[in-house]
Formats: structure tokens, C-alpha cells, sequence
């Protein structure tokens, strides 16, 4: 039988001919028992040597896709023949994910508006302004980690401690006793691959299949679908102005995922007494409460509050934090101080999962930290962040005032608004689009029906300037009438 190889330039024949085949073979072109032609005749129909042939021929004769028999020629190999077709299988019969990742969302995007064309103001939320950190010390950070690295174990590579590098939970203990008052050793740190992993890994420990994960509604989506990925039943508890309602928790809850220093996408900080009340309620029902304070580093105005797990004397809380916020997102680092109880059980969970992080980055970012250059860093961030906050308050306690009311919040890199006048959030977001003004909508937080309208505004990526812009070209059109009203 004739066979048609398209060969591209000189250059490799023998690898062109073989790909060509074994594709043909396994892609079923090729049929089992198929003859093929001759190696002399394969190599004059393509203008090759016979070499090269023979070559491709006794490689794929070696890997078992042909075979020969004495004076009668060489065949397809019938091994594959007997593989289940993708057409020829029932539906039935192909691999398939469990239920709840067919419930799942097929991917997950933080709160920003869709992709498309670069808007000329994009208030994102969850990002931060790379320009404003300071490479030059990084760069020395990381070469120093690179001679670290070359000098670890003798010069042996090996695998790591699963719960991260000494220096860099030595850092990060070190700088939670002084901003956060959570008091821990470096042993009781244990870093994850950013926040969501040390979430990831206090589900596997904690929840079984059937138990109630109570978050906050509205909340954060992708803690809301790890959970639910782990077979737990949500219960979305609401909040208000102190944070989440207490006595709305379900009786048999396992575990609790809570904001409180800043609370996701509202805003505002869970009051003191709630958060003794959240501690009492869960030492007597032994739940486990989750902390994620992922932006509270950030404080503007009123005095710092106490974190949950620095009024922990149950061994409750697990603190979670992450560099995504006062870094940037793609470094991927964050860690989680557990109660004592879960250590070991998560120490065994991330080797498990992955056994460890990036040796290299971990040095290099425990080497920042105990350097002084983190805190440098996040005070030139603090007041950065705070002039653009002021900025966008300006702007909302004004122009804007008649549509926008400001949610309180003390802390963190975005601010969320509620929507006053008569409207629709959705319009509002569309036609903002429309003058190349990014905002995002607060009700996809929302699990059920939303309680209220509004937008969230991050700022951690946004320079005053742009915001100066955004918000202006925002009033102009709402002031102009160019957002269908309906209520």
C-alpha cells in the first residue's frame, strides 16, 4: 500500500517519518494487520535513503507498533486495535470527574471585570503595583538564596522540610507577633503554595464528606468552592455590620471560614464582641474557625483589631495568611499557624499533596523579611494605598455621592460601595465598560439572593492618577443620564 508522508525540508528524515507513522498507527489511519510497503520502496517513493527506512521501520518494529514475518513483509501490530475507541465507546464508558466538579465553575476569576480589550481605568480587585517594589533588593535576596541553595545537603539535592524553609517561618512568625499579636514559634508556621493552598490543606484535615461548612454570605468564591469540592454542605450565613451573624451558625458545624479583619468584598471589620462570641460559640461546638486575613496589613483609620487566633486560648483558630496582597499574586506563598491539634495532621497533608514549595523562593523571601526590606516595603505600600484610598473617597463622598454610598472599612486594598440610587448594578458595570472604566459588581458574591447592590473598587493596582480619571468619567456618565434606571 501506498502511504503519503509530507516531509518538511531535509532535516530530520528519519524523525518526520517516524512521527508520521506511529501518529497513523495510533490514531487508527493505519489498521491493524494493515502490509506496509517494503523499506526500499518507502524510500523511493519518498526520495530517501533505504537507511532511513530501515531505521524508522526497526524503531517502531522495537516499540511494538510493527511487525514482520519471514518473506511475507511487515504489518500494523494489532495491540492498539484493541484499545476503546473515543466514537466507538458508549458515553458510559470514558472517564468522568466526580459530581461536584460538574457543579463547580468552569474557571474562577477574581473580582475584576471580563477579559477583552485594556481598559484605560481598571479598578481590579485582588492585584497589587509591581513598580512600586523594590527589585533591586529582591534580586540580592534571591542571589543570596541561589548560594544557599547550591551549598544545602553538601551539595546533594534533596527533597525539603514539608513544612517551608526556617528562615522564611522564622520571618514570618517574627512579623505576626509584631503586627498581627499572634504569638508562635517558627515550628508552628507552616507555609503553603499562597492562601488557598493552606485552605485546601485545612479541608482535607478537618471536613468529611457530608459536613457543614459555614461561610460568609456574600463571601469568597474560591473558598466557597474548595469547600464544596471536599464534599461539604455550605451553609451561608449572613453578615452585617459587625461581621458574621453568630446565632445564624448551624448547630452541627464543622468548620467556620470567616474575614474578620477586612471582611471579603464588604469591607468592614468584624467587632470585638462578635469575635468573642464566634471564639465561645466554636469552643463549645469544637468547630474549627478559619481566619484568612489576607489584606489586614493594610489598617487606615480606628485602632488595629485583636486577630481571632491572638484571643485563641481553645485551640480553635487556624490563622491564615498570604504574600499575594502585600507582594504580588504569581509569587504563589502563603502559610496558615494551626492549632496545635492540627499540626501534625497538616504537616502530613502537604507532603502528601505536593511535599513541599519552591526551596529558592522561600529563601529568598525569608531573607527579605528578616532584612528589614518586608516591613520597608509595606510601609511605602501603606502609603501609597492610603492616598489612593483617600482619593477614591474623595470621589465617592462626592460627585458621586447621589448613586454611591462607601461601605466602612477600615483596611485593605479595595473598597466596596453600595448602590443608592435606583438601578441596576449590572447596567452600571456594562456602561462603565463602555467608557473603558473597569468596576465589578458585589452581587457574584452572593450565594443566594443578594440583600443589596453595590460595586467593589480595588485599588491595589490603580495609581492615584488613573483613579482620578475612572471616577470622574464615572460621574460624568451617571450624572448624564446614560444608565438605563429601573428599580
Amino acid at each position: 500500500m501506498d502511504i503519503h508522508i509530507t516531509l518538511h525540508g531535509r532535516r530530520d528524515l528519519t524523525g518526520q517519518i517516524y512521527a508520521q507513522l506511529r501518529a497513523g498507527i495510533v490514531e487508527g489511519r493505519l489498521a491493524a494487520h494493515a502490509r506496509l510497503p517494503s523499506t526500499r520502496n518507502l524510500a523511493a517513493q519518498l526520495g530517501v535513503s533505504r537507511k532511513t527506512t530501515l531505521d524508522v521501520f526497526e524503531r517502531l518494529i522495537a516499540e511494538g507498533f510493527l511487525r514482520t514475518r519471514a518473506g511475507d513483509g511487515t504489518f500494523v501490530a494489532d495491540g492498539l486495535a484493541r484499545l476503546p475507541g473515543a466514537r466507538a465507546e458508549p458515553q458510559s464508558a470514558r472517564a468522568r470527574a466526580a459530581g461536584i466538579w460538574r457543579q463547580l465553575p468552569e474557571r474562577m476569576t477574581m473580582p475584576m471585570p471580563p477579559a477583552g480589550e485594556p481598559l484605560d481605568c481598571d479598578f481590579k480587585g485582588g492585584v497589587t503595583d509591581r513598580t512600586l517594589f523594590p527589585h533591586d533588593a529582591w534580586r540580592r535576596c534571591v542571589n543570596r538564596a541561589l548560594r544557599t541553595q547550591a551549598r544545602a545537603d553538601g551539595g546533594v539535592a534533596g527533597y525539603r522540610d514539608p513544612g517551608g524553609e526556617q528562615e522564611l517561618r522564622l520571618g514570618i512568625a517574627r512579623y505576626l507577633a509584631f503586627s498581627r499579636a499572634v504569638t508562635c514559634n517558627w515550628q508552628d508556621v507552616l507555609v503553603t503554595q499562597g492562601a488557598q493552598q493552606a485552605l485546601d490543606l485545612l479541608a482535607r484535615v478537618v471536613v468529611r464528606p457530608g459536613d457543614v461548612v459555614a461561610v460568609e454570605e456574600p463571601g469568597y468564591p474560591p473558598a466557597r468552592a474548595l469547600f464544596a469540592s471536599m464534599g461539604a454542605r455550605l451553609a451561608h450565613v449572613p453578615v452585617d455590620g459587625e461581621g458574621i451573624v453568630v446565632s445564624r451558625l448551624p448547630r452541627n458545624t464543622r468548620l467556620v471560614y470567616v474575614t474578620p479583619s477586612h471582611q471579603f468584598p464588604l469591607g468592614m471589620p468584624m467587632s470585638l464582641e462578635r469575635r468573642v462570641a464566634l471564639l465561645e460559640w466554636a469552643a463549645r461546638r469544637g468547630a474549627v474557625i478559619v481566619e484568612d486575613d489576607y489584606d489586614g496589613e493594610f489598617r487606615f483609620e480606628g485602632r488595629p483589631m485583636e486577630s481571632l487566633k491572638s484571643l485563641d486560648h481553645a485551640g480553635v483558630v487556624a490563622y491564615v495568611g498570604t504574600f499575594s496582597k502585600t507582594l504580588f499574586p504569581d509569587l504563589r506563598l502563603g502559610y496558615v499557624v494551626p492549632p496545635p491539634s492540627l499540626s501534625v495532621p497538616l504537616w502530613q497533608a502537604r507532603q502528601i499533596c505536593d511535599w513541599h514549595g519552591c526551596m529558592l523562593t522561600q529563601t529568598a523571601l525569608g531573607a527579605f523579611m528578616l532584612d528589614g526590606e518586608f516591613a520597608r516595603h509595606l510601609r511605602r505600600m501603606h502609603k501609597a494605598y492610603a492616598g489612593r484610598r483617600a482619593r477614591l473617597l474623595v470621589h465617592l463622598n462626592g460627585a458621586l455621592a447621589p448613586w454611591f454610598e462607601p461601605l466602612p472599612a477600615s483596611a485593605g486594598i479595595h473598597l466596596a460601595a453600595r448602590l443608592k440610587a435606583p438601578g441596576r448594578e449590572d447596567e452600571i458595570v456594562a456602561a462603565a465598560r463602555g467608557v473603558s472604566v473597569g468596576i465589578a459588581g458585589i452581587r457574584r458574591f452572593y450565594a443566594g439572593q443578594p440583600t443589596q447592590q453595590g460595586v467593589l473598587l480595588g485599588y491595589g493596582g490603580t495609581a492615584e492618577a488613573v483613579i482620578e480619571e475612572g471616577m470622574t468619567r464615572l460621574a460624568a456618565l451617571l450624572s448624564a443620564g446614560r444608565v438605563n434606571r429601573r428599580s
